[in-house]
């Protein structure tokens, strides 16, 4: 792992020690009875640094939740390696599990769905509290509770301690969300499509709280979304995920200002223009057809089916790496140069 000092590839300038690491990372999954496997994740690598904001972007399917998952430890990957603060979570068993469960946490994309609508808010705020064992008595984890709905700004917290999530408004729900995940002081916070659920009035709101919080407590995000604009607000580098695979990778001024990838260029023009006096301007996209299945990845650069600029080398070659164009800016086009 690198040092505090050292920078490896694509890591985030003037940030702490690398605090996660994902090496060659694989997850299949076995379809009709075995006989079709899916590469859901396929030789993902990456770096987290401490107190930074890492946004995973693209199309749905290209494998970004189920790398959220992986990292939580909610499902196991084929192979490959994630290291957090240098142990190797694929290897942690029991009690050592458990404990990596509370240092690393997530945010889940349905705020409707992720809480249990028989509890109150206190029961939903006092369950990480009682599975992991924190807080000797009721009124000590009561304060618990206080202190964090008063950190999302769910004030006066005796007007909602007693509520039931229905009774709440969405954007409520995930502040609710946000301080069951807080409440266990983790260091990895996995923000799955945080406000793809919200009111588009709330989006803003809610992703000032969080990085709010993120900067107060110097947590590190792995930030999910399709959303490019939001992760161009709210994150400190960008990787762009296609079919399992990272094929470009760099701070969130560089990869939208700047992209090099045909893809990530793709991404951008789907993004909305205000017009006056109307709701918005899409402009057509460069690219055609649907993301090809996990079960049956093209030969030579993944994305050649759907590249305007693909040549015979981009299918004939073997699949591109990574290459940095400079200033930890990561693409992987082999034919970037020219387009």
């Amino acid at each position: 792992m690198s040092s505090p000092e050292t920078k490896g590839p694509g890591e985030g300038p003037g940030r702490g020690e690398v605090i996660l690491e994902l090496r060659a990372l694989h997850k299949n999954f076995l379809m009709h009875r075995g006989r079709t496997v899916i590469k859901a994740v396929d030789g993902l690598s990456f770096q987290l640094r401490r107190g930074e904001i890492l946004g995973l972007v693209g199309e749905s399917g290209c494998g970004k939740t189920t790398t959220g998952k992986l990292v939580m430890k909610l499902i196991e990957p084929t192979s490959g390696s994630i290291i957090v603060n240098g142990d190797d979570a694929t290897r942690l068993r029991g009690a050592q599990a458990i404990a990596y469960r509370r240092r690393v946490q997530m945010v889940f994309q349905d705020p409707y769905a992720s809480m249990n609508p028989h509890f109150k808010i206190r029961d939903v705020l006092e369950e990480p509290l009682l599975i992991h064992r924190i807080g000797a008595t009721k009124l000590e984890r009561t304060a618990m509770i206080s202190e964090v709905m008063r950190r999302v700004k769910m004030v006066p917290v005796e007007d909602y301690m007693d509520r039931h999530p229905h009774m709440l408004s969405g954007g409520q729900r995930q502040r609710i969300a946000t301080a069951r995940t807080l409440i266990l002081r983790p260091e990895i916070i996995v923000a799955d499509e945080p406000v793809s659920m919200i009111d588009l009035s709330t989006r803003a709101e809610i992703l000032h709280l969080m990085k709010a919080i993120q900067r107060d407590m110097s947590l590190s995000f792995i930030y999910i979304t399709h959303d490019i604009s939001t992760a161009r607000f709210f994150t400190d580098r960008i990787a762009v995920m296609y079919l399992g695979r990272i094929v470009e990778l760099g701070s969130q001024d560089e990869v939208i200002d700047h992209p090099i990838h045909p893809y990530t260029r793709a991404l951008i023009e789907a993004v909305c223009e205000p017009v006056s006096g109307r709701v918005g301007l899409m402009r057509e996209l460069p690219i055609k057809g649907e993301v090809p299945s996990a079960a049956s990845i093209p030969a030579g650069c993944r994305f050649h089916p759907r590249c305007p600029y693909a040549k015979s080398e981009c299918w004939e070659l073997p699949e591109p790496e990574l290459e940095d164009s400079g200033a930890g800016h990561l693409h992987a086009c082999r034919r970037w140069r020219e387009i």
